[in-house]
């Protein structure tokens, strides 16, 4: 970037991980990794480490509003991440800035469980989740256990998994990205991409480690590539093969087991 030009800039809406791993500062790091600058309003701060979250908190939804507002009034946003959203008020909050500002794209990763098995969602705002958000989402990117939430029943293989796209389609998101690594079975790993027009399979060999951050890091991805000019599919397909190299290349900082993704591991590569 050169002369006076601004930037264009990927917001992150989500929560803080105090351990490093996931939420803001896996979504930073990732846009740093792509060359994009970040922005970030906090919807949550949790006390979390490899092994376990022991504590949330959710500030003000006023304050969280003045962060979204602060940011659109200064910086050109290329496209918005939201992530972790722990009530229906943070939702609402959301959504009405959403609706008001308008980001080019928006990329929800519907965060409801953590590694670990802690809850992240109030159980009231599911259905605020669906009715407020999915419509002003450019692309969905739920885990198996997020879209078996969103749509009240289970996906236990490949071909559900395949069904389950045209219903996440019809809760009116833009095309949705159904990451498969919950799905049973020892072959590749296939994420499925379905934007109403084509299903595309994203396979990557599966690896033999449990990741911490992936679904967040893979929701940055996605919108930096949005804000490097890239088409939704292409930027899909980039984004998933970011997060297998991140997690090939990961590393165990804590004693739990799950391993960090090493963010930046193209740069050591070249």
């Amino acid at each position: 970037m050169t002369g006076n030009a601004r930037p264009v800039c990927a917001l992150t809406i989500a929560g803080s991980d105090s351990g490093g791993g996931a939420g803001i500062q896996a979504d930073l790091k990732t846009f740093a990794a792509h060359g994009v600058h970040g922005l970030s309003a906090l919807s949550a701060l949790t006390a979390q480490h490899t092994r376990a979250v022991t504590a949330v908190h959710v500030p003000p939804v006023d304050f969280l509003r003045e962060q979204i507002d602060a940011c659109f009034a200064d910086f050109d946003i290329g496209a918005v991440k939201i992530g972790m959203l722990a009530n229906a008020r943070v939702i609402r909050a959301v959504a009405d800035a959403l609706e008001t500002h308008r980001p080019r794209a928006v990329v929800l990763d519907p965060v409801m469980v953590a590694t670990s098995g802690a809850k992240l969602l109030d159980d009231g705002a599911l259905d605020m989740l669906r009715s407020r958000l999915l419509p002003l989402a450019t692309v969905l990117t739920p885990n198996i256990p997020e879209a078996e939430l969103l749509l009240g029943h289970a996906i236990a293989d490949d071909e559900a998994a395949e069904a389950a796209l045209v219903e996440l389609l019809a809760l009116d998101a833009g095309a949705v990205l159904l990451k498969g690594g919950h799905l049973p079975g020892s072959g590749d790993m296939v994420d499925r991409f379905d934007d109403g027009e084509a299903l595309i399979e994203f396979v990557n060999p599966r690896l033999d480690v449990e990741g911490h951050g992936t679904g967040c890091t893979l929701a940055s991805a996605i919108a930096a590539n949005l804000c490097r000019g890239m088409p939704l599919r292409e930027a899909c397909s980039a984004a998933t093969n970011y997060v297998h190299g991140a997690l090939k290349h990961g590393y165990a900082p804590g004693k739990g087991p799950v391993r960090v993704l090493a963010h930046f591991w193209q740069r050591t590569q070249e």
